[in-house]
């Protein structure tokens, strides 16, 4: 934002020239545009301090000035974080009152704050009211302090300006801004609400997240606008603008819950069914593994069986061929030790036959071919006591 091109002249009504000129010279009495005598206090800025503070060197010395009747967002707060608009604020016043600018001071009926701040208007040689061209460029809204009230009409016309242009604190082109933070919010918030819901319990939930955090947004937003009435960035919207922005964003609000209830339904049932048909999955896997480890073990036990009765007959087919070994073995011992018997025996030195005395047997003659009472008979004849005679063996 370039604070610089908001600027405006102020009314002529404010400030003749010539007074102007003739209090930056020195301390004089003039006439307002009421006419009624004022004593204008010439000085010199020294520094800007935030953009409703500066330091202006009159009297003699260096005083802290707080302008009369408009109230910036805050930068140097102790106990609050610089506020939208904060930084361009003092940016727009030290483009108007730069170090060295000779100025005019005009008072009101207290001298000071609470501070130890004078309170002033403040005028430059181009007659502008620097309090109410803060006000124009909405950089500074009115603030009504009594009885310090003398600058605060001017200050107030002066941000009519701004209200109708939709400047500064009431542009809702500047994100910080309370309409541009209401607009954004109730955006958003009608985007998600209105979003699908998906077809998933994670797209379902993932709905009412972004509704859920829509919600939030819009609710910090009106928290804003109640908690924080008093604060520049609320004031700048006025109370009937404000409440205004407060029954557009509970209608969104109450809309956004209903979507985000429904949602949070769909989620939770799409959930549940996604949930039992996960359970039927595994439980069929679970199924599914437990028959594959059934067949599986049958396999293994029957390729153990198998491998067994091979096993088995292996080591049958070794026995055997031993057995068959040891026979072979066996015949072949015996054949050979037979062969070697009979060799052995081949080569021993022959047995003389033992000796035989003859036998001497008395033969009695042969009877007559006559008297043999076999005649012809040729075999074995066995004799009778005597040797006369004999009979067929």
């Amino acid at each position: 934002m370039n604070p610089a091109r908001y600027r405006r002249l102020a009314p002529a009504t404010l400030l003749t020239t010539a007074v102007l000129a003739s209090t930056l010279t020195a301390c004089t009495t003039s006439a307002s545009s009421d006419e009624t005598a004022v004593d204008y206090q010439p000085g010199t800025v020294v520094r800007v301090v935030d953009g409703d503070t500066l330091v202006i060197n009159f009297d003699g010395e260096d005083q802290t000035v707080r302008l009369l009747n408009v109230d910036t967002p805050e930068t140097k707060h102790p106990d609050k974080p610089v506020e939208c608009l904060g930084l361009e604020a003092t940016e727009e016043l030290e483009s108007l009152t730069p170090p060295g600018t000779k100025v005019a001071l005009d008072f009101d009926i207290e001298r000071k704050d609470k501070y130890d701040r004078v309170l002033a208007a403040v005028f430059i040689e181009d007659q502008t009211l620097v309090n109410a061209e803060l006000a124009r460029v909405g950089l500074g809204v009115p603030i009504l302090i009594e009885p310090n009230r003398k600058y605060y009409d001017d200050v107030q016309a002066a941000y009519n300006e701004a209200t109708a242009q939709g400047v500064g604190l009431l542009d809702p082109a500047e994100g910080c801004t309370l309409p541009a933070e209401v607009t954004d919010a109730m955006e958003a918030l009608a985007a998600a609400a209105e979003a699908p819901v998906g077809e998933t319990g994670a797209a379902a939930a993932a709905t009412a997240a972004g509704i859920l955090a829509a919600l939030a947004t819009a609710k910090a937003a009106r928290e804003a606008l109640g908690a924080g009435k008093d604060t520049v960035r609320v004031l700048a919207v006025g109370a009937d603008r404000a409440a205004a922005m407060v029954r557009d964003l509970d209608t969104h609000i109450a809309k956004g819950e209903q979507s985000l209830s429904a949602a949070n339904t769909q989620a939770t049932a799409l959930a549940e069914a996604e949930a039992a048909a996960e359970r039927e999955r595994v439980e069929a896997e679970a199924a599914k593994a437990a028959e594959a480890a059934r067949v599986e073990a049958e396999r293994v036990q029957a390729e153990a069986a198998e491998a067994a009765r091979v096993e088995a007959e292996r080591i049958q087919a070794e026995a055997n061929a031993r057995a068959e070994a040891d026979r072979v073995a066996a015949e072949a011992a015996a054949a050979a030790a037979a062969a070697a018997e009979q060799e052995r025996i081949r080569n021993l030195p022959p047995v003389p036959a033992p000796y035989v005395p003859p036998v001497t047997q008395y033969v009695p003659p042969a009877p007559p071919a006559a008297a043999d009472p076999y005649p012809g008979y040729t075999g074995p004849r066995c004799y009778a006591p005597g040797g006369k005679t004999y009979r067929p063996c």
